[in-house]
């Protein structure tokens, strides 16, 4: 009998997580039209050669306006800023005076950016993504998103969750390299300049099209 009771416990606690997780996503996919705050991504490389990984980390400003429009600057340790402005997204480095355009519908698919800012709603997200149960882990509640797209080169994301508001992303490539985004000072639903999500090209910026 006791056995059976520990049973039910742990399974009623993880169904118990998995609500927790899934009405944070489904919450924040309902209320959070738009956004703004600040990140820092650290990217571990998986070991190479007999080398320990390598880790590099990235911070910056997030803004996104669903469906189909957000921006990262990243301001350390280097100037890059990647913008979807709804039809095309591009990425300026500006060490290199760069600029990669891409058809946006081609460009994102199944990618982290479809979480935070294209699809419209939970049930868009599913179209895309098997959303599975995640323990909660550092205070937060969690939600692996697998993409149903098997050629591309996302392998899964952890989205993270403080209550409703977005606090993380656990992203794992097919390379085995990891991207953990932490947002702070997230502002739910921010008034937003009309040119937000608008970019131009650098005057002497070399601009390739993929």
């Amino acid at each position: 009998m006791k056995k059976l009771l520990t049973t039910v416990l742990i399974a009623a606690s993880a169904q118990w997580a998995w609500a927790d997780g899934l009405s944070s996503l489904e919450g924040f996919m309902k209320a959070a039209r738009s956004g703004s705050a600040q990140f820092t991504q650290t990217v571990t490389a998986p070991p190479k050669d007999g080398q320990s990984a390598r880790s590099k980390t990235s911070s910056g400003t997030f803004d996104f306006q669903r469906p189909g429009h957000f921006r990262f600057i990243y301001q350390k340790p280097f100037e890059q800023t990647i913008v979807a402005d709804g039809k095309t997204l591009w990425l300026y480095d500006a060490d290199l005076n760069q600029v990669t355009q891409r058809a946006q519908d081609k460009a994102l698919g199944s990618t982290p950016a479809a979480l935070l800012a294209s699809a419209p709603d939970l049930a868009a997200l599913r179209a895309d993504f098997t959303l599975e149960s995640a323990p909660d882990q550092d205070g937060l509640q969690w939600v692996l998103a697998s993409p149903k797209a098997r050629d591309g080169q996302l392998k899964s994301v952890r989205v993270g969750f403080n209550g409703e508001t977005l606090a993380a992303l656990d992203i794992l490539d097919s390379f085995g390299q990891r991207s953990l985004i932490r947002f702070t000072g997230m502002k739910i639903n921010p008034a937003l300049a009309a040119d937000t999500f608008t970019f131009k090209p650098p005057a002497g910026a070399d601009v390739l099209q993929q």
